[in-house]
């Protein structure tokens, strides 16, 4: 049997008796479809993914004084996974980019955002009154709106990136099935 055929029944027997994953956001290889690769579409994508990349970083830090923005951006970013997984499959893509990854991602993203805004009562102000950064040095609430653009980019992106992994490669329900702190068996 090589590895297009499609499952068999006794396939389907076998993988149900597999030890479970531990929430892990996999899926067998017998449920999905068959990775097709197509030379075309992987050598486009090789060539245009790192330009669609610096686009969305570019969007995120000219949301302050142009068009464009953090979420416009993070989006803009988190399309270049979506091409990678399309082009080379979602399972190498996702091994890259671990669920630790991803959460990182967001949570940096999320510190940035609170920091800026937190540090507006640091110099005197209010929660994300970044017009107080300009006493601390010039052009500071030009400089603190872009790390606000890039945080929520960053959370954006992680988000995204997650959501499509998780739609691309499913969940493990059993894991769900117990309560939190109960052992199987």
């Amino acid at each position: 049997m090589s590895d297009r055929d499609p499952p068999s029944a006794a396939d389907h027997t076998d993988r149900d008796d597999a030890a479970p994953t531990d929430g892990r956001l996999t899926r067998p290889a017998e449920d999905r479809p068959p990775y097709v690769e197509s030379t075309i579409i992987m050598t486009t994508v090789r060539v245009i993914a790192p330009f669609v990349l610096t686009l969305g970083v570019f969007v995120m830090f000219h949301g302050a004084s142009s068009a464009g923005g953090g979420f416009q951006g993070g989006v803009i970013a988190a399309t270049t996974v979506v091409m990678l997984g399309f082009a080379f499959g979602i399972e190498p893509i996702a091994a890259h980019l671990r669920n630790e990854h991803l959460a990182g991602l967001v949570l940096a993203g999320l510190g940035t955002f609170l920091l800026v805004g937190f540090g507006g009562y640091l110099v005197g102000d209010t929660f994300l009154q970044v017009s107080a950064y300009e006493t601390l040095f010039h052009h500071g609430s030009k400089y603190s709106i872009e790390l606000v653009e890039v945080g929520i980019g960053m959370v954006v992106a992680g988000v995204i990136t997650g959501l499509f992994f998780l739609l691309g490669t499913g969940v493990d329900t059993a894991r769900e099935a117990t309560e939190p702190g109960e052992e199987d068996g």
